[in-house]
């Protein structure tokens, strides 16, 4: 399979079955040095006139650094088949393996970026804003700090352009 750049009007699909369900993974880095991690957090949109997504990483993974370093990342969608390659990602550290062989992934550069051969579609993200969650901007008492954080990291959000997508036909 190859991938083929399209315009991003091309995609059709549900946002929420794509990251919710199906997952993402996002890989900072480049060909001299990446890392990847699973996420099911995300939103897709426009923002500033931009096609935007915006994702959340802790600053404990050891993506997070591959990512505030670069000016890019990717988001990576796989098919079903390879659920237990994304759970591999979501639950062990590249800082202890080689998750990308661990998992059976196939690294690619596209753009100067990291992203995974098996992947039916790759989103290649430029970095626009970031920002850090904190517990004092929940404005409901539903227990979102609770139950997601309960002592963890509070996530850094990542607004960022969609630059470049790529299917794999």
């Amino acid at each position: 399979m190859a991938f083929t750049k399209i315009d991003i009007s091309e995609l059709s699909f549900n946002p929420f079955d794509k990251i919710g369900k199906q997952w993402m993974l996002l890989t900072g880095g480049n060909n001299t040095g990446f890392n990847t991690m699973t996420a099911s957090w995300g939103q897709l949109g426009v923002l500033w006139n931009k096609n935007v997504l915006t994702c959340y990483i802790r600053p404990t993974r050891y993506t997070y650094g591959f990512v505030e370093e670069g000016e890019c990342f990717t988001a990576s969608f796989l098919g079903e088949e390879y659920r237990k390659a994304l759970s591999f990602c979501g639950s062990h550290s590249g800082r202890d393996c080689d998750k990308a062989k661990e998992a059976g992934l196939t690294p690619v550069e596209i753009e100067g970026c990291m992203a995974f051969e098996e992947a039916e579609l790759v989103l290649v993200c430029r970095k626009l804003y970031s920002y850090d969650l904190q517990e004092s901007g929940f404005l409901t008492d539903d227990g979102i700090p609770e139950k997601f954080f309960n002592g963890d990291a509070y996530h850094r959000a990542y607004i960022s352009e969609i630059v470049g997508v790529y299917v794999n036909k």
